[in-house]
């Protein structure tokens, strides 16, 4: 009964003028999560052949999308990356890899390469590498990794429908051993895959009640070549829409607009951020290019007025 009476609480808030539900999502963030903007970059650490099916992703090697290939960089390009990332104001650097699982080597560069970055930066690294035993993440920690990334993508009951080769259980698994090894976690998904609203409540409630640390909301860009390709933007209410709930569930949480809020806010993009997001990332993302640091330099800016106001 109080699960439901929850659910009927939070749905309800759909039913709000959009104007109020954007104020109702700023003030929470105001009170739990004060005014602080985080900025993120990112490298692609390891690019395409990955043998998983997330129909979403330009990656995947049952897709055509033209992507650059390559293996897992060397420890001295990533070192670089990293400290491109702090010059342009990133205070996290996320390392990506394509494909499910790191090998042993694998493992072994990144965490020479993590080393480096910690005794030569100050800038925090953030992992996107994939599913990760206890052992593999204690071995990353050692190394100097703060944060490990594991995205849920969607509800539990949505995620058949946009992966088959790797069970959502398998995310959750990673999720739980990072947290117990002592890293922060970073998780969120995406949105605009053909979910319902019921979807994208789901997954913030699980993601609350997984008590991660920061929630990436991506937007769905349909990449030529994906199986998602013909698949319609959704429209940039209803991503706002999303953000004031993720907000409002999520309370005190780093919420960070990624992937797509280029495309689908466009000129609305401040909008997003008096909808509750409080994360920003910077310089690019995966194997879509992102704005000039000039612009995104200037919506920091407005954003920052926003907030004052």
């Amino acid at each position: 009964m109080r699960t439901a009476a929850i659910n009927n609480s939070i749905n309800s808030l759909l039913e709000l003028p959009f104007e109020e539900l954007i104020s109702r999502a700023n003030r929470i963030r105001k009170d739990f999560a004060g005014d602080k903007l985080e900025l993120c970059s990112i490298l692609n650490a390891k690019s395409g052949l990955c043998r998983e099916d997330c129909k979403f992703c330009a990656q995947s090697a049952r897709h055509t999308a033209k992507i650059s290939i390559y293996p897992l960089k060397q420890k001295d390009e990533i070192l670089k990356a990293a400290a491109d990332a702090e010059k342009i104001g990133a205070e996290k650097f996320g390392i990506v890899t394509s494909g499910n699982r790191l090998t042993t080597k694998e493992i072994d560069t990144l965490s020479r390469a993590i080393s480096e970055i910690k005794n030569k930066t100050g800038i925090a690294v953030c992992g996107s590498l994939g599913a990760l035993d206890k052992q593999e993440l204690k071995t990353l920690k050692q190394a100097g990794l703060s944060c490990c990334h594991h995205n849920v993508e969607t509800s539990e009951r949505f995620y058949p429908r946009i992966v088959s080769t790797h069970s959502f259980q398998e995310r959750i698994d990673t999720i739980i051993a990072a947290k117990k090894v002592g890293l922060r976690v970073c998780s969120g998904g995406i949105i605009g895959m053909g979910e319902s609203w019921q979807d994208r409540i789901d997954m913030a409630c699980l993601l609350r009640d997984l008590e991660v640390d920061s929630v990436p909301i991506n937007i769905l860009v349909a990449i030529k070549g994906t199986s998602f390709e013909n698949l319609d933007m959704i429209s940039c209410i209803d991503a706002v829409k999303t953000i004031c709930l993720f907000r409002i569930i999520l309370k005190n949480k780093i919420i960070t607009i990624a992937a797509g809020r280029e495309t689908v806010l466009k000129d609305f993009q401040a909008l997003g951020f008096m909808a509750g997001a409080n994360g920003m990332l910077i310089g690019g993302y995966l194997t879509v290019q992102g704005r000039e640091l000039s612009e995104d330099y200037r919506l920091i800016g407005e954003i920052k007025k926003l907030w004052r106001e």
